[in-house]
């Protein structure tokens, strides 16, 4: 495998990803919350920045890229042509069904929107990885900002389609509240009592929990389960569409 992946741990509990290419020395970032600790971890590994690649707008996955671009030439910078108004300027415009070229690895892109509009993920299938930032998260998925819930269960079914092996690269550290949660709609799921304490585990050792991987995800994460009749049955929803279910689920969280 010539693809490395990097972790980055950005502000207080983001996270930013490294994507290597060793053959040809290619480095793209994904997402890029602050310069700071993405330049350690390029200069610690020797490795100089080629791409950025921006899932969404918000502030906290956009902000770091003026001062990490500083000094840095011929860095190109991709995102959603929908979202092209209120990102950084963009040096290559994608939308949902589109493929383009990292290192002689193909990348696609998805429209996640739900978080957002105009929110899409990187699916690299060479290196077994989707960068999903705030649409599929650990345990959870973002908060509906901008779409509605039938347009983020959408958004997520398209990515539990992927390969169980995909490694999903999530934006937050917020697995060990969507641990809690989950075991409110799903107490009895023993994969998901078994991934929380090993959440805990890992949180007491200040050990991140992403990323995850998308077996992990549909095995445990309710908003991935919004359509199974258990599910359904637990939450009174028998009979009501998978949206309505995910709807649900979502409203409960955002109040938990």
């Amino acid at each position: 495998m010539t693809l490395e992946l990097v972790t980055v741990p950005c502000l207080s509990d983001n996270y930013a990803f490294l994507l290597h290419e060793s053959n040809s020395g290619a480095t793209a970032l994904i997402d890029i919350p602050e310069a700071a600790p993405i330049d350690a971890a390029l200069r610690t590994r020797g490795w100089n920045l080629s791409e950025v690649w921006l899932t969404h707008h918000h502030a906290d996955h956009v902000q770091g890229l003026s001062e990490l671009l500083a000094g840095r030439d011929g860095v190109s910078v991709t995102g959603a042509a929908a979202d092209a108004h209120r990102l950084p300027p963009l040096d290559r415009q994608v939308a949902e069904g589109d493929t383009f070229d990292f290192a002689g690895h193909a990348v696609h892109v998805i429209d996640v929107s739900g978080h957002t509009t105009g929110h899409i993920a990187f699916h690299v299938p060479d290196a077994r990885a989707a960068f999903t930032a705030d649409s599929l998260m650990a345990l959870g998925c973002g908060r509906l900002f901008e779409g509605t819930p039938e347009t983020m269960w959408a958004s997520l079914s398209k990515l539990a389609a992927l390969p169980d092996d995909t490694i999903i690269c999530s934006g937050h550290e917020y697995t060990a509240a969507n641990a809690r949660f989950a075991l409110t709609i799903e107490p009895e799921n023993t994969a998901l009592q078994d991934r929380a304490k090993a959440i805990d585990a890992a949180r007491a050792k200040g050990a991140p929990t992403v990323p995850s991987t998308l077996k992990e995800e549909l095995a445990t994460n309710p908003f991935l389960r919004a359509g199974l009749p258990s599910v359904k049955s637990f939450l009174s929803m028998a009979g009501e569409s998978d949206a309505a279910v995910f709807a649900e689920i979502r409203r409960r969280k955002d109040s938990f």
